[in-house]
């Protein structure tokens, strides 16, 4: 059982902030059946995480964060064929059991025992988890990427190309894999069609990338932030709107003369999630991609939804198996641009400054936390 350094979030804290986070070392068990050993090579630095550090989201502790993973295939348990020691790997931060209800119908992302042992109880789906310090068990978030070393049960691992660069394969398993489902799996976004994204952050700018890939016409970036807004068109967007400026729902209708076919809401707000709303045009779809703080609700105008026909539909992730080979795909044939997604880049032992970072609304793409550069 290798013994990992990782950086845990502690229970006890009476006002968790992004500072709480500390390293430590961890023994991580051996892989049981159908899981895989990875030595890490990096791990992106995620919303969902800090929302589980501020404690508005509730998660186990104490814990080992991170659910954006990419490294060395160092160890496999029973059952395990399609990756071998030595193999080069990115992983989604769904993990499919491959068992369950939603799984057998093909709806890996809503996969119950993912949320129920893992999410909810921060274990893998034996009911335990493969991290422990001094005999007590700690919880995983996903596979607890923020370590040296993490236990990823086999459906969440893919192998990766040479020609896709190992550390930056990181970030393919959630922010694009998100991206991904949001635009191909859910809206199912065609060519011609009008698209706005709120919130140009890390998974807005895939869903931006993602979008022109899939063939939209205009892509109508939506944001407070002038640096993200450039970025975003860097990336695909074909026009932008500072929200803090101009009235978007304005913005939106001068650029089109109507609302758009698909809008995108990335961050988790009421306020964001309303103008998701207001700017479609009839018969268009909100889909909602941002996670919110627990009891966070929907505040929208019932009728206009009834008698415009619209849909509000909500994406998180997409199915493991089919969506992280489209993504590993387009990242291979160059159509995803990770140098760009990835603005700023960490050494592990920088973690906890990472998430003050991305607290603080500074990191205007991805962070990534280069764990063991040697590796890539």
């Amino acid at each position: 059982m290798p013994e990992a350094a990782s950086f845990v979030l502690e229970t006890g804290v009476e006002q968790p902030d992004a500072h709480t986070l500390h390293p430590d070392t961890i023994t991580v068990a051996e892989p049981k059946e159908q899981e895989v050993l990875i030595e890490v090579a990096a791990c992106g630095v995620c919303h969902t995480d800090l929302h589980v550090i501020k404690d508005e989201v509730a998660f186990p502790k104490p814990a080992v964060l991170g659910h954006e993973v990419s490294g060395i295939v160092r160890e496999v348990g029973p059952g395990v064929s399609h990756v071998v020691p030595g193999d080069r790997v990115a992983c989604s931060f769904i993990m499919p059991c491959g068992d369950c209800r939603h799984c057998a119908k093909g709806l890996e992302d809503i996969c119950e025992n993912f949320f129920n042992h893992n999410r909810l109880g921060g274990n893998l789906y034996d009911g335990t988890s493969r991290l422990s310090r001094n005999g007590e068990p700690i919880a995983m978030y996903s596979m607890a990427g923020h370590g040296t070393y993490c236990v990823v049960p086999s459906r969440a691992v893919f192998a990766l190309p040479e020609t896709v660069p190992l550390a930056d394969a990181a970030v393919l398993g959630c922010s694009l894999f998100t991206g991904y489902g949001a635009v191909n799996t859910v809206a199912s976004v065609q060519p011609g069609e009008t698209v706005a994204v709120i919130a140009a952050g890390g998974v807005g700018l895939s869903i931006i990338h993602l979008a022109r890939a899939a063939g939209a016409e205009r892509v109508i970036a939506i944001d407070i932030d002038d640096e993200k807004l450039a970025l975003a068109q860097e990336l695909g967007a074909t026009d932008v709107i500072n929200s803090a400026e101009t009235d978007p729902v304005e913005g939106v209708t001068e650029l089109l003369g109507h609302g758009v076919d698909v809008a995108f809401e990335a961050l988790g707000s009421v306020p964001t999630v309303r103008l998701a709303v207001d700017i479609l045009d009839d018969g268009g779809r909100a889909v909602l991609a941002g996670i919110a703080p627990v009891g966070h609700t929907m505040d929208v105008d019932i009728t206009k939804v009834v008698r415009r026909k619209l849909r509000i539909l909500g994406s998180f992730g997409a199915p493991a198996s089919t969506a992280m080979p489209e993504v590993i795909r387009l990242a291979a044939e160059g159509k995803i641009d990770l140098e760009k997604l990835i603005t700023h880049r960490f050494a592990f032992e920088e973690t906890g400054q990472a998430y003050q970072l991305l607290n603080e609304r500074k990191i205007l793409g991805r962070g990534l936390i280069e764990t063991n550069p040697a590796l890539s």
